[in-house]
């Protein structure tokens, strides 16, 4: 990816593909993202065939509407990231919806333990995606650091550098990840307009004419269909 400040960022390359009906770029973001959105989708979902069919659905908006990521809002990979966790926390709620009604007598209403538990996990898997976006170097010193709680002096001999070279990257890991977090946040505000809050809103799910990545896969990819909608061939509807 094109370094901050270079014109254009591949980011911004690659919607500007996507606007122009692409299909190759829709092939190379998926390449690059679905990975992420899969394994984003599967940590909050706890349920690899939901997952498949969230990524689905993720890269049919994209391919449907380029023109809802703004790159000055940040990277592709936040507002995918930040996409991806809206629709999957929402798709959690009905899930958890439904089973409180089943054989239950519920209301089906969320509340109390159970949006408390919907919150942890999701807090969790973003936390965790944006740790794994990090350099490898960075990311094995918060794992160590953080997580297996050791101080700086047991992180620097288990790693083998110094403790100021493990602070130094504990430091910076942590500021990366709060700014991923922000950008993802701000995201999330956008993808938590009105007109984005349907399970499949903002543009929906798979449309016919969405092309399709590879055979089906673990995590959904497929391949196939040529798109003929209004707004790359004119208007909806047909025309002359």
């Amino acid at each position: 990816m094109a370094t901050p400040g270079s014109a254009p960022r591949w980011d911004e390359q690659l919607q500007r593909r996507l606007a122009r009906g692409e299909e190759t770029a829709l092939g190379e973001l998926y390449d690059q993202l679905a990975p992420m959105v899969h394994g984003l989708a599967g940590r909050i979902l706890a349920d690899q065939a939901a997952a498949a069919q969230l990524t689905r659905e993720i890269f049919a908006h994209v391919w449907e509407h380029p023109e809802a990521f703004d790159p000055a809002q940040g990277s592709l990979r936040s507002w995918l990231g930040a996409l991806t966790h809206s629709r999957a926390v929402d798709r959690l709620r009905v899930r958890r919806a439904a089973e409180g009604t089943d054989g239950t007598g519920g209301t089906g209403l969320l509340g109390g333990p159970a949006e408390e538990e919907i919150r942890a996990v999701a807090t969790a898997a973003r936390v965790q995606y944006v740790v794994d976006s990090l350099p490898q170097s960075l990311r094995e010193t918060i794992a160590v650091s953080y997580y297996d709680g050791r101080t700086y002096q047991e992180t620097a001999r288990r790693l083998g550098i110094s403790e100021q070279t493990a602070k130094q990257r504990m430091r910076l890991g942590l500021e990366l990840l709060a700014t991923e977090l922000a950008e993802e946040r701000a995201h999330q505000r956008e993808a938590g307009r009105p007109d984005c809050r349907r399970h499949d809103g903002c543009g929906g799910g798979p449309r016919q004419d969405t092309p399709q990545h590879g055979g089906q896969q673990d995590d959904g990819r497929q391949h196939g269909a040529q798109r003929h909608d209004g707004r790359r061939h004119g208007n909806e509807g047909g025309g002359t």
